[in-house]
């Protein structure tokens, strides 16, 4: 009796002493957490990741090991799923897709989505070819291939913005007024060797409507093809009408950082003139009719060779996403600073 009553007695002074532990500690873990609220920024996105989320083996990786992903994205989506919605975005959107969480980034890193993409930007040059220089120059890897080969960008529009002085006549006025004349240079260009040139004083946002192979006669959208070679691209556009024109076009590619591809430096602009059977030539042997052609070279003595010098202003590259919203859409004063870098 005497030892029941001796457990009776001990064993409240033992939970209130736990009790006592567990708020402390509670409320312990309570304050910092009101202490870290005014440094940390809230991120509500992140609940759908756990609160810890480990790295996890790539797509189709060899390890076995059994693991319970804890973010509850990744619990609802099942790998397969979240493949296939990976194979149907673009490059440029993987990459965005990769900083999101680790997991992420090592299903993208499966060279299956690289190696799609790098067959479809240089499929002029075969299937063979490009596994050559991939073995060659890339150390067998897409991904590195994607980043450092020249390649034209085929997801927005190359633009050159040039300016010059005319000017003007005013009746009564002791000086004559000077107008500043602002146009651009468009080119979108296609994976099969296609691509489509404009030249108009429109904004982006105005042009980018009309530059598909559906345009009207009267959006004045003219076709053309065009090789890549390295960083070199020959491009060549037919003007047709009673003295038909031939557009040389030859252009360097760059890139503000690796990958990017988002400039062109126009090296030379030549206008020649063509006969009535090359005129009459299929659109895609305009290219090769021209090809070899010296720049003071024309097939028609009404229209002579004409190698421009003025209008060369590199092309800036503006993704489909940025056309409303791109400096390049501002009016003349405002662009005064603009410098394409």
């Amino acid at each position: 009796m005497r030892g029941n009553l001796a457990l009776l007695k001990h064993a409240p002074m033992a939970s209130s002493s736990d009790f006592a532990l567990a708020v402390s500690s509670e409320l312990e873990s309570v304050l910092r957490f009101k202490t870290v609220d005014y440094f940390v920024t809230r991120r509500p996105w992140l609940d759908l990741y756990g609160v810890n989320v480990r790295p996890v083996a790539p797509f189709g990786s060899v390890s076995r090991r059994p693991y319970v992903d804890s973010a509850l994205l990744h619990r609802c989506l099942p790998d397969e799923l979240l493949f296939e919605v990976f194979a149907r975005m673009t490059p440029y959107d993987l990459g965005k897709a990769s900083c999101v969480c680790r997991k992420w980034r090592y299903t993208i890193r499966n060279p299956v989505f690289w190696r799609n993409a790098c067959l479809k930007a240089w499929q002029l040059s075969g299937v063979v070819e490009n596994y050559k220089i991939l073995q060659s120059k890339y150390d067998g890897s897409w991904r590195k291939m994607w980043l450092l080969r020249p390649r034209l960008r085929t997801d927005g529009l190359y633009v050159s913005r040039n300016t010059y002085i005319r000017a003007g006549v005013a009746e009564w006025k002791v000086t004559n007024p000077v107008h500043v004349v602002c146009y651009f240079r468009y080119m979108r260009f296609f994976p099969s060797g296609r691509f489509l040139y404009k030249n108009s004083s429109q904004k982006i946002k105005d042009v980018v409507k009309c530059m598909n192979f559906r345009s009207s006669k009267a959006d004045l959208v003219f076709g053309g093809h065009y090789t890549l070679s390295d960083d070199k691209v020959e491009a060549a556009v037919l003007y047709p009408g009673m003295r038909p024109t031939v557009l040389r076009i030859r252009l360097r590619l760059r890139g503000t950082t690796a990958g990017a591809n988002n400039r062109m430096e126009l090296i030379s602009l030549v206008t020649s003139g063509v006969n009535s059977n090359e005129a009459t030539a299929p659109e895609e042997d305009i290219l090769g009719v021209v090809e070899g052609w010296q720049d003071d070279e024309t097939h028609n003595p009404d229209v002579p060779a004409v190698s421009h010098k003025r209008g060369m202003t590199p092309f800036v590259f503006v993704p489909f996403e940025e056309v409303e919203t791109s400096v390049l859409n501002l009016p003349v004063e405002k662009m005064d600073y603009y410098v394409p870098g």
